[in-house]
């Protein structure tokens, strides 16, 4: 199932990077950066989840860094656009954020089943690919509001609200994969700190 989900996201990555780069969308560049990310958390879980305690719990320590991944693109590119916020093209907005919307609803569906089955991994996991149903959806209502303003500055604020979002998860995962690690070492015997 995760290895189904990361060639989703490795897929949807080319076709969204595209579309961003093509319309100069701070918001949609984020996204799909976001994609790429999901695809390693993927590819990691499918490799560490024949890994003991311990070692899952590292492996959900560095998944919470790799979440930081999208929020850091989105910084930078608000960061480089922040003097001249040109609005992106509406229309790609709204399709290139609905479809992926989809995509990430249908990884999010599959991964709701093992979320919390499979520790701070397949919670890493679900809690990405719903982060970005909401991000997409937001993307969609960034783009109405970018239509009747003729802005560029809501997308940029989109972008720094991924960066937070990005952030949250990040802390969650961490937790998450602190308290296995203090389990790990609880059931190791091991003094805890």
């Amino acid at each position: 199932m995760v290895l189904a989900v990361a060639g989703l996201n490795f897929a949807w990555f080319w076709v969204e990077i595209a579309v961003a780069l093509a319309i100069g969308s701070v918001a949609l560049f984020a996204d799909s950066v976001d994609f790429l990310e999901d695809t390693s958390i993927n590819l990691l879980i499918a490799l560490a989840l024949g890994w003991g305690a311990r070692h899952r719990a590292i492996a959900g320590k560095v998944l919470a860094g790799i979440l930081l991944v999208p929020a850091g693109a989105a910084l930078w590119q608000a960061v480089s656009k922040w003097g001249d916020p040109v609005p992106p093209d509406v229309g790609w907005l709204v399709v290139t954020a609905g479809s992926a919307a989809l995509v990430n609803g249908f990884c999010a569906w599959l991964l709701a089943r093992v979320r919390t089955t499979g520790g701070s991994l397949s919670r890493a996991a679900y809690l990405s690919a719903r982060n970005d149903v909401l991000v997409n959806l937001a993307i969609i209502a960034m783009a109405l509001v970018t239509a009747l303003t003729g802005s560029g500055w809501p997308d940029l604020v989109l972008g720094l609200f991924i960066v937070v979002i990005g952030i949250h998860a990040a802390a969650e995962v961490w937790e998450v994969a602190s308290e296995e690690h203090l389990a790990a070492k609880a059931l190791a015997g091991e003094e805890i700190d």
